[in-house]
């Protein structure tokens, strides 16, 4: 059963029940209270519900108490559709599909609403709309429909319909684990913040530790002053010791013999942690015991996770001791180890390479089987090939590889020449790259004698493409995997009490009564293997997940 769904400003809407194919079988229902009727629906039917934009509906009706299963997000997929088409970027909304359908003119994507930390801006159930009324329930079912004959038109049908289900499930998931929030102890968090920086600044400066190594920064470089914040003054104050740097990154400080360096690097760490994490951020996205993160599902052009405000995807290990779970509770920690050189072993068809997935540690199956069991050669030979390294230690252990798992250098190798020829590439389920034109003008294909001046600004910009493409098609099938997994978790979670509460690209963390760890920890097992299954069918290659039953996030392995 499908039944479509558009709201009102006023907390009313419109349902109609559709046919697989997108048909409406039915009335159009005015209904003037829009979540008691999607709650009986769901209960009665439990149909998948075909909706304009998760991310816009969903959390209000979260806010009313209502939990769906299943949905078809017209928004997210006509991203895809539209990507796979080689049109990535154009506006994605129902109403920009609608007009594309009906040949008016398509409005720009509405611009997101800045983030709003927990307890501002919920008073209504729905917010008024900010423009125009948008497209009704007409539109909405034959865009869905327009859309499954898109998805038909595919090179790979039924791949496609899993990368969609997977990305709709992804934006449940998302609006679910905001709402859920992740438990922090804002005590241990003040302490774990004067351990690391001192006294907080009474007029709003940086914390004494900070203000302390500043102040000894500007000793070791012989002047009075110096903002320790700022790349310009740093390079001006190296180069006046005889250090020419490109830039403060790390990395590059890390390289350089001078009395200041250590204490540079110390200050850039604590300086982050003061800035992203600190009582200015504790205070705007902690609230009752909860950090409530704003997460974008497919917000990277590869198709992994983004946020739009608490900082969710980089919180410091130090700063997850705060993560700690409520009396009773505790926390089950998913890792997905060596996900990406396990998604090549899968999808480039090399046979070799597959056998050696199927090992729990696969850089040691390569290093016995290739590497002369040099584990940390055969590491650097996998992770260069699909990085795009080609220089140093890299170059002897890539020869290697090449000779000996010959289908999967070719797979990544064959990314890596269509993007510098400025094409397109595709993910396993049928994500697309953004078009090649980093480099090229707009249809002007790549010049064939470009490599006669390797370092021309054009030969570089292609190799550039490259080596994006080269990883698009690993990274984005991880993001696959990893989105499949968390939609088969969440159904496999429902009605047991456990909750989905945080996902970083290959890790997430369920919260869950102490009595059901060790079930919800063979659910996430399970939802692993059956991801795995999903996407690939019957492969020999394993995709183990690291598991920890921990009362502290900072304390999982």
């Amino acid at each position: 059963m499908l039944v479509g769904v558009v709201a009102d400003e006023r907390g009313g809407g419109e349902l109609q029940p559709l046919d697989p194919a997108g048909r409406p079988v039915g009335p159009v229902e005015p209904v003037a209270d829009l979540a008691a009727a999607v709650t009986a629906r769901e209960a009665a039917e439990r149909p998948r519900w075909v909706w304009g934009s998760g991310a816009t509906l969903y959390p209000t009706l979260l806010r009313a108490g209502v939990r769906l299963e299943r949905c078809h997000d017209v928004e997210l997929t006509e991203a895809l559709l539209l990507g796979h088409a080689g049109r990535w970027g154009e506006p994605r909304s129902l109403a920009a599909a609608w007009a594309r359908l009906t040949g008016g003119p398509v409005p720009p994507d509405p611009v997101p609403r800045p983030p709003e930390p927990p307890g501002h801006g919920q008073g209504a159930l729905f917010d008024p709309p900010s423009g125009p009324p948008g497209p009704g329930i007409t539109a909405l079912t034959r865009v869905y429909a327009d859309q499954l004959g898109r998805i038909g038109q595919t090179g790979h049908p039924g791949r496609f319909r899993l990368l969609v289900a997977a990305e709709s499930a992804g934006a449940l998931v998302a609006a679910e684990m905001a709402a859920n929030g992740l438990p922090w102890r804002g005590d241990v968090h003040d302490g774990i913040l004067a351990e690391l920086l001192g006294e907080a600044s009474p007029v709003g400066g940086p914390p004494r530790r900070l203000a302390e190594l500043a102040a000894r920064i500007a000793a070791a470089f012989g002047v009075r002053r110096l903002h320790a914040d700022s790349p310009a003054e740093l390079l001006k104050a190296f180069a006046r010791a005889g250090v020419e740097l490109p830039n403060t990154r790390a990395w590059v400080l890390r390289g350089v013999e001078h009395p200041a360096v250590p204490l540079v690097l110390e200050y850039k760490e604590l300086y982050r942690i003061w800035t992203a994490h600190g009582w200015a951020w504790r205070d705007a996205w902690v609230s009752a015991g909860r950090f409530h993160p704003e997460y974008v599902p497919g917000g990277v052009v590869s198709g992994r996770w983004a946020t739009r405000g608490g900082g969710a995807l980089q919180i410091p290990k130090v700063i997850r001791r705060a993560v700690v779970a409520d009396p009773g509770w505790t926390f089950v920690v998913a890792d997905a180890g060596q996900l990406e050189p396990r998604v090549l072993a899968a999808v480039s068809g090399d046979e070799r390479l597959a056998a050696a997935g199927g090992a729990g540690d696969l850089y040691a199956a390569l290093a016995r089987d290739a590497f002369a069991g040099d584990r940390a050669r055969a590491k650097v030979a996998l992770l260069g090939a699909m990085y795009g390294q080609t220089g140093g230690a890299a170059v002897p252990a890539l020869a290697v590889l090449k000779r000996n798992y010959p289908t999967a250098f070719g797979y990544v190798e064959a990314a890596a020449r269509t993007g510098e020829a400025g094409g397109l590439v595709r993910s396993w389920l049928g994500r697309t790259c953004p078009p090649g034109s980093v480099g090229f003008a707009d249809g002007e294909e790549a010049d064939p004698d470009a490599g006669a001046d390797p370092q021309s600004p054009r030969a570089r910009a292609a190799r550039s493409r490259g080596r994006f493409t080269r990883n698009f098609v690993i990274q984005a099938t991880a993001a696959e995997w990893a989105s499949t997994l968390l939609a088969t978790l969440r159904t496999a979670l429902a009605g047991t009490g456990a909750e989905l509460v945080f996902f970083q690209h290959d890790e997430v963390v369920v919260h869950c009564p102490v009595e059901r760890a060790e079930a919800v920890a063979a659910a996430v097992s399970g939802a692993g293997a059956r991801a795995t299954a999903l996407l690939f069918g019957d492969t020999p290659v394993r995709f183990p997940l690291d598991l920890s039953i921990v009362d502290c996030y900072a304390d999982a392995a």
